[in-house]
């Protein structure tokens, strides 16, 4: 039996912490195919409840999803990139990449409107993603040109109804903040 002790994946408890929450809030919604509206005010982030005080919904929205294929397509993401990046940074930096990418998606959704209601784990996702493609280019101009081009280039492929791009790309602009002031830390440290 696994044991979340010392050497515990965070990929891995971060990928149980959102299916646990995905299967509470499924409980709440009476169903397993999409969360309720209801449920999804109370746990996602509403920007007008965050405005008169709830900050907490910032937080919690980022482990909550709107429905099963939602889940599904953030959960393998979350292995792809975050396997990598637990590899490359540490347990503890990827969590700050995770964690900050998460919540300033969170705050820059609050632009999309009073009456939004957003909610996944994609404004995280989206910051391992840009800080593993930063770490992988390593540094010099016309790499970080180019890695800057091809997250944007990921960041296009995800516009559409329904998505908050406002996450996405504040996710993904702390990953790559994050990706570089790692990356050039581990650089430095080298070098000594």
């Amino acid at each position: 039996m696994y044991r979340f002790g010392a050497g515990a994946s965070i990929t891995r408890i971060l990928l149980i912490t959102n299916i646990l929450i995905y299967v509470g809030t499924s409980i709440a919604s009476n169903s397993y195919i999409q969360t309720s509206h209801e449920v999804l005010i109370l746990v996602g982030q509403v920007n007008y409840l965050v405005l008169q005080g709830y900050v907490w919904q910032m937080f919690t929205s980022i482990f909550v999803h709107v429905n099963l294929i939602h889940l599904l397509g953030n959960m393998l993401f979350l292995m792809i990139f975050g396997i990598g990046a637990e590899v490359l940074f540490g347990r503890r930096q990827y969590l700050i990449i995770y964690l900050s990418s998460g919540l300033f998606g969170s705050l820059l959704s609050l632009f999309t409107g009073l009456n939004t209601v957003s909610a996944g784990a994609s404004g995280a996702i989206f910051g391992i993603f840009g800080a593993v493609t930063i770490y992988s280019e390593r540094l010099d101009a016309q790499s970080i040109l180019m890695a800057l081009v091809y997250t944007l280039y990921f960041l296009m492929l995800n516009i559409g109804v329904n998505v908050n791009v406002y996450a996405h790309a504040g996710g993904l602009l702390v990953g790559l903040i994050l990706g570089y002031r790692y990356t050039q830390k581990q650089s430095e440290e080298n070098y000594i």
